[in-house]
């Protein structure tokens, strides 16, 4: 029966074990889902079990830069706790993995899992494999990002949980890593308001309406207002439109220009960005132990 890599990888966040793991657990399952765990418990042991009911929320970001400084990658590589996200094995093992990634240029993350890690003799997954082993985490690869540089790279990492990349046309080096660290402070969500969907900004004006309608004034003050807020709204969440983090007097657009400067593209990498933690709920789980006894 052919397993497909959808079929491995969500099996992978399930049990928090190697994929070439999962996919041979599958295959003797005949694509069962909850088959292959029972096969993987009986392998695996109850750290399958343990490690399902986990949330690998926390981590690290790591970024590469290739020798020429022409292509930038960086990932995300997920644990469960802060503790095991610092140790130097683990952030050994992001910078490894962003290597890997500059290098190999993988298509995605179930690609990436089978090139040999930089500085390493065994592929990605292996790799992730013998470290959950080690620590005894639930962790993931979780995403990375590939940019082929238009001129100048800048990037950014800020207490190891978030990243930036910034590919700039002109300027310097040292502008581009300036662009980065704004980035990472201010969180733009577009470069320009052109970039900004027309939904969005609909949906924003409707808001900015309905406040405005109960002021009572009229109509044309109204649509003033309106029009106002939504160019705040729109400068609050473009990166040319925000004030420098470090001259807030100048806008990022304004100190572009004046270096004859362009930002073609940036990424924001922040760990676990979107990922539902487990809130655990000490009482009840008390009192379901007492209900239970």
């Amino acid at each position: 029966m052919a397993i497909s890599a959808s079929q491995v990888k969500e099996l992978r966040e399930t049990t928090g074990l190697g994929m070439m793991e999962c996919k041979q657990a599958l295959v003797e399952a005949n694509g069962d889902k909850e088959a292959a765990i029972e096969l993987l418990r009986k392998k695996a042991g109850a750290k399958v079990e343990k490690k399902a009911a986990r949330t690998a929320a926390d981590g690290a970001v790591g970024i590469a830069l290739s020798a020429d400084k022409k292509t930038v990658a960086m990932v995300e590589i997920n644990s469960e706790t802060d503790f095991v996200a610092k140790g130097d094995e683990f952030l050994a093992f992001t910078a490894n993995v962003a290597e890997t990634v500059v290098a190999s240029r993988p298509a995605d993350v179930d690609a990436l899992q089978n090139e040999t890690i930089a500085n390493g003799s065994t592929t990605v997954s292996k790799g992730l494999e013998a470290l959950i082993a080690k620590l005894g985490e639930k962790m993931s690869v979780r995403r990375f990002v590939i940019q082929q540089s238009h001129g100048n790279i800048g990037t950014y990492i800020h207490g190891r949980k978030i990243g930036v990349v910034v590919d700039m046309e002109g300027g310097s080096e040292d502008l581009a890593k300036d662009i980065a660290m704004h980035i990472a402070a201010s969180r733009p969500e577009y470069i320009s308001k052109d970039q900004v969907p027309a939904d969005v900004v609909e949906k924003e004006k409707e808001i900015f309406s309905a406040q405005a309608m109960e002021s009572g004034k009229p109509a044309d003050i109204v649509e003033k207002m309106v029009l106002g807020r939504i160019n705040k709204y729109l400068a609050e969440i473009t990166l040319l439109g925000q004030p420098f983090v470090k001259n807030p007097d100048v806008t990022v657009e304004k100190l572009l220009k004046d270096a004859s400067a362009k930002v073609v593209a940036f990424y924001r990498y922040e760990v676990g960005e979107g990922i539902e933690k487990k809130q655990d709920d000490f009482a009840a789980e008390v009192m379901a132990q007492v209900q239970g006894n």
